[in-house]
């Protein structure tokens, strides 16, 4: 796997594929058995080169007995940051996350989500040049979220190289450049988003309906129209059969009364690939855990 300088690159995969497990041997927590890992054009390893590189785990790592203020202040003369300086970043830092008022408490005092918000400022405090972050949304609500991805999104802008670690594809389709989908440690789908998309090839509709949808069963289970559908309820994706039209099935879906807010031919989305690609593998996967 390469990842190009500049942009956001999502590393994609269902639970168990290796995301992490990749992500801690670029950050030299774990070695491997085989192989080796290049980063800025060096195989010394990432602990050399720590200060140009920023990380969010997707455990929590903060000291809960300490002020906020303090813990960013250390963190960042852990990168060679002075403490003046240190603490003028880390207040800047909270402010522009929206938790600047907590300064002073001890992170234990912080719900879950501004903690999260805490150590996502403390990989970022020393302006590295590669952010690496594990699953950096979990269990954030909508409104923290979405300021953590303008973040990202900004600090990409800039030039820096984000890796992004996700499972969740609506996410990594909104904000990935390039991606790599990884299934129990191989490399699946590799490529620019658009270039993936394109790779996967056939026609593809986006349906919506305006009520229940029974009587668009029948028309959805003709395989000789209807290749494959990821059903949401009051929405669907499908992939169109070989040689199907959409026009065709729109006339079906039509003649049998069956009520659209939505028919639109569209791209493949990113979930739909990954559970194209990954869904079964993904599921024997969950089922030996199980047993």
């Amino acid at each position: 796997m390469e990842i190009a300088a500049g942009g956001i690159f999502g590393l994609l995969g269902p639970n168990g594929a290796g995301k992490t497990t990749t992500i801690r041997l670029i950050m030299g927590i774990l070695e491997p058995d085989l192989g080796k890992v290049v980063l800025f054009g060096s195989g010394h390893g990432s602990r050399r080169l720590s200060q140009r590189i920023g990380y969010l785990p997707e455990e929590r790592g903060l000291y809960k007995k300490m002020k906020v203020l303090d813990h960013l202040i250390f963190l960042g003369e852990t990168k060679g940051i002075g403490r003046a300086d240190a603490r003028r970043r880390a207040q800047a830092w909270l402010d522009r996350l929206g938790v600047g008022d907590w300064a002073l408490k001890k992170v234990e005092d912080l719900s879950k989500g501004m903690q999260q918000k805490v150590q996502f400022a403390g990989a970022l405090l020393h302006e590295p040049e590669l952010v690496i972050l594990d699953e950096p949304f979990s269990g954030l609500d909508p409104v923290n979220a979405q300021v953590m991805k303008d973040i990202v999104v900004a600090i990409a802008a800039e030039g820096r190289t984000v890796l992004f670690s996700t499972h969740v594809m609506e996410q990594a389709e909104r904000m990935c450049d390039r991606i790599a989908i990884i299934a129990r440690g191989e490399t699946v789908v590799s490529g620019t988003l658009a270039q993936v998309k394109a790779d996967f090839g056939g026609r593809h509709v986006a349906l919506g309906f305006t009520h229940d949808k029974a009587r668009a069963e029948r028309i959805l289970a003709d395989r000789a129209l209807v290749a494959r559908i990821d059903d949401y309820g009051a929405s669907a994706e499908l992939q169109m059969a070989d040689g199907a039209d959409p026009g065709q099935l729109l006339a079906s879906l039509v003649g049998e009364g069956v009520g659209l807010r939505r028919f639109e031919v569209v791209e493949p989305s990113l979930h739909a690939i990954f559970i194209a690609r990954v869904g079964a593998d993904a599921a024997t996967a969950h089922a030996g855990e199980a047993a």
